[in-house]
């Protein structure tokens, strides 16, 4: 009997180490994980740094994923995906530079509150980052809690101009 589905939304992010590659490389990871389908790629974004701004630009994309891993397996498989991509979470600076950022940002319409998780996303309806690609992908998609992406996108919409196509 085959585990159930379901939809998941992943952020990616880098800005060291040819950030394009080290996306690029984080979407293929994506695709091999266990009981784990890739249904969708937003295009790479190059963004403007959040949080910390004296660092180099970030490109970020979304994936939409159908799994049968839950939450947490899903979360421990993509930490394991940023350690092989050479990012040290415990000696990283908070918004600082990075190798590879993998983050949950959806897991179905679950609403989690974990000492390791939290879903949706805890800052996703602030970041033109997240927003522009997930809006690519589903303008429609509902955040539980927070409502439909498009609208979330339009309230930030003077941040969403650092996001451009990467080449």
């Amino acid at each position: 009997m085959k585990a159930a589905q379901t939809l998941a939304w992943v952020g990616l992010g880098s800005n060291l180490a040819d950030p394009v590659a080290q996306v690029r490389a984080g979407l293929d990871a994506l695709a091999a994980l266990p009981s784990t389908d890739v249904l969708a790629r937003s295009r790479l974004y190059r963004t403007a740094p959040w949080g910390r701004t004296d660092q180099p630009v970030f490109v970020n994309a979304v994936a939409r994923l159908s799994t049968a891993l839950v939450p947490l397996d899903l979360l421990d498989a993509l930490l394991g995906i940023e350690r092989r991509h050479g990012r040290d979470r415990n000696s990283d600076l908070r918004w600082g530079p990075r190798t590879l950022d993998l983050d949950l940002l959806l897991y179905g319409d679950r609403r989690i509150e974990h000492a390791r998780l939290t879903i949706p996303h805890p800052r996703l309806r602030e970041r033109a980052f997240v927003l522009v690609p997930l809006a690519e992908l589903d303008p429609e998609l509902s955040i539980p809690g927070d409502g439909r992406v498009q609208d979330l996108l339009a309230a930030v919409a003077e941040d969403a101009g650092a996001c451009r196509v990467a080449d």
